[in-house]
Parts: structure tokens; sequence; C-alpha cells
């Protein structure tokens, strides 16, 4: 592990966001318009204040303003050493031995604000996303229940990463309600489809990534090159009407299942902060085919949870836990897989991860497996089981890095399922 960096701003050792960490995200105060800023311990730093005093000016960044709008595409269609430049500078500011900000009060006075005393907005406009299926564990789950473990895996799994396109507008920021959805329902018994809203409401404990520079239309980006793409991770949860979906998705896929609402975490974590948590790929059998191998390639060892919490519980209870390593396909994978037709990614594009499950029955990363498709009830507090999500209930992702003394972290993602 890299020597611990020290802020002049106090940070707790289980805070998610260390000077390591700095993830971006776009808050609006009390008292103004949207901007960018950087989380710190409690606080976020104003980069639009930054910016205005012309601490940026030395990266460059052109004659426009990055910092000041309600959005992180303008920092996003830059490069990675423009982004490594203002992460230096980040880093310098808040340093402990730097006297800049630590020791101007009237700068820290208008650079700083409490994030319990802010409201986070989606850090980026997203014009398109899209969502792999690349977790091993969670396709041989899903898979084993519908056709049996000889057939859980469809013939082409091991060979492409898998996805489909969601719908861009009903992605949401943590903390927005998520209205129980509607739509055509096959009971079991039933000679004909209903209408009703969703029997079968679950979660989906996801991360995803934010794409930077585009690449051109036609071009598809080396894999070798991916990463030059991709700005950083944040969480998400992608919920899921399993009713709806039985009987929408053959044969084109998810549908008004998926498209009614997913939420991200509003802290995006960049890969340089995730750096040293890197970790080798592992071997992939069979080989996947030359456009799609990188000699280098590489996960993170990233610790996730998901805690529920319904209307009676007084505190939440954590119902699984697993890791980003749990994924069989890599992002350098995702993104060289995605462009490889021709497809041109924008700045601000999400490709979100899949449903991230583990090995073992407690490493479950959806209500569909942890309850096995409702045959085994989580077992809560109270006496109450759950087979699927209910009004009321409150699903919280969170994940974070664990280093010598710090975190690098993506605070959480949360929303309550309403009716």
């Amino acid at each position: 592990m890299p020597t611990l960096l020290r802020s002049f701003i106090e940070v707790a050792p289980e805070s998610h966001f260390s000077l390591q960490n700095l993830p971006y995200g776009i808050f609006r105060p009390n008292d103004g318009a949207a901007r960018a800023g950087v989380a710190i311990g409690d606080l976020v730093l104003d980069l639009a204040v930054l910016e205005e005093g012309g601490y940026f000016r030395a990266l460059d960044f052109g004659p426009r303003a990055i910092f000041a709008g309600d959005s992180l595409n303008a920092f996003l269609a830059l490069d990675r050493p423009a982004w490594r430049k203002t992460r230096e500078v980040l880093q310098h500011l808040l340093a402990a031995d730097t006297a800049i900000l630590r020791d101007n009060h009237a700068l820290r006075a208008r650079a700083f604000h409490q994030q319990k005393e802010i409201t986070m907005q989606l850090p980026a406009r997203i014009g398109d996303y899209t969502d792999f299926y690349s977790s091993y564990h969670h396709a041989f789950n899903v898979g084993t229940m519908f056709r049996g473990p000889e057939n859980a895996l469809m013939p082409n799994w091991k060979w492409l990463p898998i996805a489909y396109h969601g719908r861009a507008s009903s992605i949401v920021p943590s903390g927005a309600e998520v209205r129980r959805p509607h739509g055509q329902i096959k009971p079991p018994d039933a000679e004909a489809p209903i209408f009703s809203a969703s029997r079968a409401l679950d979660f989906e404990l996801e991360t995803a990534f934010f794409i930077g520079p585009p690449n051109q239309l036609g071009e598809p980006v080396p894999i070798a090159e991916a990463i030059d793409h991709i700005f950083g991770l944040v969480l998400m949860n992608d919920w899921s009407a399993r009713d709806i979906q039985t009987w929408e998705y053959q044969p084109l896929g998810p549908f008004l299942a998926k498209n009614f609402c997913t939420s991200i975490s509003p802290w995006v974590v960049t890969l340089e902060a995730l750096e040293p948590f890197r970790k080798p790929l592992p071997a992939q059998d069979p080989p996947p085919l030359p456009y799609l191998r990188a000699p280098n390639d590489f996960t993170f060892d990233i610790r996730l949870e998901a805690q529920l919490q319904t209307a009676k519980m007084s505190a939440p209870q954590t119902i699984t836990r697993s890791n980003f390593q749990n994924l069989y396909w890599s992002m350098a994978q995702q993104l060289a897989h995605h462009t490889v037709g021709g497809c041109n990614l924008q700045p601000g594009d999400l490709l979100a991860s899949g449903t991230i499950s583990g090995p073992a029955e407690d490493e479950r990363g959806s209500m569909l497996e942890l309850t096995w498709r409702g045959a085994n009830p989580l077992q809560l507090p109270g006496g109450e089981t759950r087979k699927w999500l209910e009004d009321g209930d409150r699903l919280t992702i969170s994940g974070w890095c664990e280093g010598d003394g710090y975190r690098v972290g993506f605070g959480e993602v949360t929303g309550r399922v309403v009716g």
C-alpha cells in the first residue's frame, strides 16, 4: 500500500472519502446553483470556487469553465493526463503541509460545504446506458433456476460480454424513491397474462463506469486503449420487476422490467484512486478471441454489500456481501466489445457490470438468488420475511476498498420502494 496521505481536513479512518480518494460529483448548496465538487471527509470542496480563483490555470483547460456547470461531462471529455494533473493539484491543496487552503479562512469559508447541508445530483448527463451480465456466479445461479445446472450458462456466455441497452432517462441519484412498476404478468396457473403492479420487485447489486473521451462512429476502441476511455466508477442498483421480466424477455430481452428506475451513487471514484487495489484478472476458459485479450487486464478489490430495512425495522440489516473481483469480464473487455462493431460512445455514457454475485449463498447480489426465486424467504428481525421487496422497504448498497489506515469508498446508493 502507498504512504498514507494526510489532509488538514479531519478524515476518520472509516470514512469513504479520504485524501487518497477525492471522488467527483455534482452538488447543489442550499443557496446556489449546482456545480462540481470532490468529497473529503464530511465535506465537499467546491471546484467552481477553485476554478474561479485560478487554481487550475496551469492545467490549461481552455477558455470555458469546466466545473461551474451542472454536470461533469466537460471534465469527462478531457483525458487521463488532465484528470491526473487535476487530482495532483487537489491533493496538494488539501495536504496537511500546504498552507494555500489551510490558512486562508475566507477561501475555506467559500470553498467547503458540509455534505449534510447540500443536495447531490446525477454526476453527468447520461446520453446512453448499457447493462452487462458479467458475473459468472449470478449467470450460473439464474440459469440453474430456469434450465438446471448442466445448462445454466448459454453457449455464448464465456465467449463474449452479454449486455442489453437500458433506459438512460430513468437513471436517478441515490435517495430517490422507487415507484413499483406496472406491466403484464402471466401467473403460472393462468392461461393469459394480467395487467398488475409487479409482485416480484427485486434489486441488483452492481457497479457502473462513466465514459470519458469518445470514440468516433465506425472506429472500435482496441482493448489496449480501452482504459483511456474510462473515467471512474459508481455503485448501481438495477431495480428489476422479475414477474414482468419473465413474461416479456423472450425473444429480445428486458424492457419494462428494467426501464422504470435505475439508481446510482452520486460520487464517481476515479481509476487513479482505485489503482492501489488493482488485481490481475483471473484466467478465462476458454481464452477469449484476440480482440478481447489484454496481457495485463485487471480487476479491483472492492468490497460490496447490500442492506435492507423494512418499515418495521429500527435499523438496516446486511443481507449480502460480495466483491468486484467476482466479475468474469473486465471493464476493458466490456468497452472493447461494446465498440467492436463501430458503436460510438460519448462522454457521460454509463456502462454497468450486471449483478455481482459471489460463490457463497450469502454473496448473492439479488433477491432472486438470495431467496432462490422466492422458495427460501429471507428471515428478518422481528419475525418478518421477504421473498421480494415490499412497499416501504429501503435497499442500500455500499462499497469501499480497504487501505492501510484509510478507505477509498463510494458512499452508498439507496432507494425506498413506494406503491
